[in-house]
This record gives structure tokens, C-alpha cells and sequence, in this order.
């Protein structure tokens, strides 16, 4: 003899038995190919679904996890962002200027193009980006190494290519390329053949800090030695890893006259032509002893 399951009645607004079958479509619960909101109330019954506060985040997590979506923007995992700013979006705990600025990041992430060269970098994958700059003119990269920087608050492309034909650094570091991604309007990304390289290539300058600077100096993880000179105890030498002559100069800039490139030649020299255009421009003279 069959028992007979007894029923009850739900008195739902639209919206709330909508938001039930949306929850339903979601965890699979079904009849047939419709969402059947008995079952899922039946699974919370039955303790397999669990029913738990949304609205009992303290502040500051709400705060740590709005600042963890700009501190993975920065460095360019908007994948990982995107699904911290949905997982902010279902509290119901977010202020109304807070909810607006996450679904506004959320309705302006980056363009495919953008998402899927962070696929490939992830990936280790080589790839061919392809894409027309401002003036026109057509650019093509055969990309076996890259990853997102930082350079002076504006996201950046640091990579290794095949190509070479336009890069004004050093010889050494010709492969290095230092793209501005928000200056990419569009771009077509193809997956290539071949190996993934490990680093950019770089090459070891030596520089040596005087005064306050050499106290205040804090090391950096492209430092390869970092001491004092031991004939010059006021002297701290700095030995790091550069990949770029063009971002390493302009940080030098900054420390003038308490900073000075060693070695190698090609990096002081090129330091010393631009401290020479600099003094043209104020016409100054300048007086190079012979080396």
C-alpha cells in the first residue's frame, strides 16, 4: 500500500518564487528540464542544502576582500577579481555605494582580448599579439615570455620576443618589450608552438648609493648584493638584475647626485648622454673628464 506524500502551500511573491528557481536551476535540482522548488525545499529539510545568515560579515572583511579586488586588478588577475567582486555581490551586508562601485567593476571588466592574454601568462603558453597603435601602425609581437607589471600606477606587458626592429635599449636587452596594455584598443591573440622561457633577459648593474640615501635604501627583490663598501663604510653598493634600462634610469633620476651607475659602461653611458641632453636644454656646460 503507497503512502501518499503530504503537501503544503508556499505563498510566494513572483520575484521570491523566481529567485527559488533560479537557486534550483543552479544546484541542479529538477523536473525533467524545470527547476522543481519542492525537491530544494525538501533537500533543506533533509539538512543536504544548508541554510546559513547572509548578513553577518564583519566590516572589516567586507573592507579586506573590497581591497583584495583592486590589489589583484593591479597586478592584472582580473579573472580572480571578478570572482571576489560576484562572491561580494551575493551579501546582502554591502552598503549602496559599495554595491554600486563593485557591480560597476564588475559591468567594465577588461575586454576578451585582455582576459585571455592573462589566460595564456597563466597558462605559460607562447602566443602572437597582434594590434594597431594610435597613429596607425600595426604592431606584432611572438610573445615566449610575459607577465603584468606596475610601472608608475599604469599596468604593463613586460615580455620576451622574437622581434626586435624598434627597441631603442641596449643590445643586451632588445628582446625586452614593455607594452602599455591600456593604450591597446583591441588586439587579436594566437596560441604559437615552442617553449616557454623563464625570465626576460637581463643583465647586472652595479650602482653605488652615498649620504642618507645609502642608509635609507630599501633592498628590492631584483637585488643580487646589497652591502657597504669596506674601504668606503658611508658607501653601500647595490648589484640587481635589470631588464629594462629605460625604468631603472628614470628610478635613478630620482636620487641624483646620491646615486652612481658603475658598470656596466653601456648603462652609464646612456645615463650620461641623457644628464648631457638635460644640461643642453638649461645650457649649461658640460666638462667630461677623459676616462
Amino acid at each position: 500500500m503507497s503512502r501518499k506524500g503530504q503537501s503544503i502551500t508556499l505563498s510566494l511573491s513572483t520575484r521570491d518564487k523566481t529567485e527559488l528557481e533560479a537557486i534550483a536551476l543552479e544546484l541542479g535540482i529538477l523536473w525533467g528540464e524545470r527547476a522543481n522548488i519542492s525537491k530544494l525545499v525538501e533537500a533543506i529539510a533533509r539538512r543536504q542544502l544548508l541554510v546559513l545568515p547572509n548578513q553577518d560579515w564583519t566590516d572589516s572583511r567586507i573592507q579586506a576582500l573590497d581591497r583584495t579586488i583592486g590589489a589583484l586588478t593591479d597586478i592584472g588577475e582580473m579573472e580572480q577579481a571578478r570572482i571576489v567582486a560576484e562572491l561580494l555581490l551575493e551579501r546582502s551586508e554591502l552598503s549602496i555605494p559599495l554595491r554600486r562601485k563593485i557591480e560597476g567593476f564588475v559591468d567594465n571588466l577588461p575586454p576578451p582580448w585582455r582576459i585571455e592574454i592573462d589566460r595564456y601568462l597563466r597558462r605559460q603558453h607562447p602566443f602572437e599579439l597582434s594590434y594597431q597603435d594610435a597613429p596607425g601602425r600595426l604592431w606584432q609581437f611572438t610573445i615566449r615570455y610575459g607577465r603584468i607589471n606596475l610601472h608608475e600606477k599604469r599596468q604593463y606587458l613586460d615580455c620576451w620576443c622574437e622581434e626586435t626592429e624598434g627597441n631603442l635599449d641596449i643590445p643586451e636587452l632588445q628582446h625586452n618589450w614593455c607594452l602599455r596594455l591600456d593604450r591597446i584598443q583591441d588586439a587579436a591573440i594566437t596560441p604559437i608552438k615552442g617553449q616557454w622561457r623563464h625570465n626576460l633577459d637581463q643583465i647586472e648593474v652595479e650602482m653605488h648609493l652615498f649620504k642618507g640615501l645609502a642608509f635609507a635604501y630599501q633592498a628590492r627583490r631584483e637585488d643580487q648584493e646589497n652591502d657597504w663598501l669596506p674601504d668606503q663604510p658611508r658607501v653601500r653598493r647595490v648589484v640587481r638584475s635589470v631588464s629594462s634600462t629605460f625604468w631603472f634610469l628614470r628610478e635613478v633620476k630620482q636620487y641624483g647626485k646620491d646615486c652612481q651607475i658603475i658598470v656596466p659602461d653601456s648603462v652609464r653611458s646612456r645615463y650620461i648622454d641623457e644628464l648631457i641632453a638635460t644640461c643642453n636644454q638649461y645650457n649649461l656646460t658640460v666638462s667630461i673628464p677623459d676616462q
